[in-house]
């Protein structure tokens, strides 16, 4: 590697191109993963993951049809609806988070998008929740500009809402919201001064020009997300992707150290998908830069890798883990 190499890749860009994206995807295996641990460890501790929890305030019974998800009403896997869940509940399991080493405490609800008579319940969590000490993140759907405000008002720090995959793929995922929907209400949340948090899903059927396009709609926004969620599809029984092919394990790697390497000082999250990765595929995940994960048993409805366990293969791989620096 030049010596120039590690500082051109500091360089925060706005402006990548397909191709060299995709160029970093192809380089030998060891380059990048030396590269991308390189950049990691110039910008964070590479010893140390964020560790988050999530919580369902509102499963099921939403109007997309994303074809991934068991909470939509139109896959034969819908996920029962049930209400909102009550503040007092809400808090409980955010102290428990707490409590159990998290520093971040994410909401989300399966709405196509906030509806102003459920905005002040949610700004009443998010303010709650705040008061615990920890971070503060929902994903709610779609947001308009004054929802954002006001959720901004409540003391939000961090607001999730996915690009999922490439504009040129999404339509074959996603009939219900446009690309362009999810770019403005990101658009509302940086007005806000809210924190972003947007990634997207391998293994939903696309090709490697998708994945190098996911990155590119993610690192060319104005400004880097600050948390980065890259997710492995979690094929669910009754949802179109169900009997997708799974992908190779080291793509899944190669689209990590990308993400670290366009998006040197985000968080990148490992997010759904951890059940299915053994421990030394999680292993390469971290070392490609990966520095956040979602814990617990459960991501919104589907299945986590046990608490402990999480805790274990940290003892082993010598990581620590602390609250978020931002």
């Amino acid at each position: 590697m030049p010596e120039n190499q590690s500082n051109a890749d500091q360089i925060i860009r706005h402006d990548w191109k397909i191709e060299e994206i995709e160029a970093l995807y192809n380089l030998p295996f060891a380059d990048l993963m030396y590269r991308a641990q390189t950049l990691h460890r110039e910008n964070f501790d590479p010893n140390t993951v964020q560790m988050s929890t999530l919580l369902s305030i509102k499963t099921g019974g939403c109007a997309e049809d994303c074809g991934y998800c068991p909470q939509s009403v139109h896959h034969e896997s819908s996920v029962k609806a049930e209400p909102l869940m009550p503040l007092d509940q809400v808090i409980a399991n955010a102290t428990e988070a707490k409590e159990s080493g998290a520093s971040r405490f994410c909401m989300g609800a399966a709405w196509r998008n906030l509806k102003d008579r459920d905005l002040e319940r949610v700004a009443d969590m998010v303010s709650g929740v705040k008061d615990l000490g920890l971070e503060t993140c929902v994903t709610l759907g779609m947001l308009e500009e004054h929802q954002a405000k006001r959720l901004k008002e409540a003391g939000l720090d961090y607001y999730n809402h996915n690009l999922d995959t490439s504009p040129e793929f999404y339509g074959k995922v996603i009939s219900t919201r446009t690309y362009q929907d999810r770019l403005d209400t990101l658009s509302y949340v940086r007005d806000a001064d809210i924190n972003v948090c947007s990634g997207g899903i391998v293994g939903l059927g696309e090709n490697d020009a998708d994945r190098a396009g996911m990155l590119m709609g993610l690192a060319n926004m104005p400004s880097h997300p600050q948390s980065v969620p890259i997710n492995l599809l979690v094929k669910v029984e009754g949802t179109p992707l169900a009997e997708n092919d799974d992908i190779d394990p080291l793509e899944f790697v190669r689209t990590i150290a990308v993400a670290r390497l366009m998006m040197p000082k985000s968080y990148v999250r490992l997010s759904a998908g951890r059940e299915s990765m053994s421990d030394e595929l999680q292993a390469m995940c971290f070392l490609a830069g990966a520095n956040s994960i979602f814990y617990g048993e459960k991501l919104l409805t589907t299945d986590n890798p046990d608490t402990n366990h999480d805790l274990r293969l940290f003892e082993r791989l010598g990581i620590s883990t602390s609250v978020a620096s931002h």
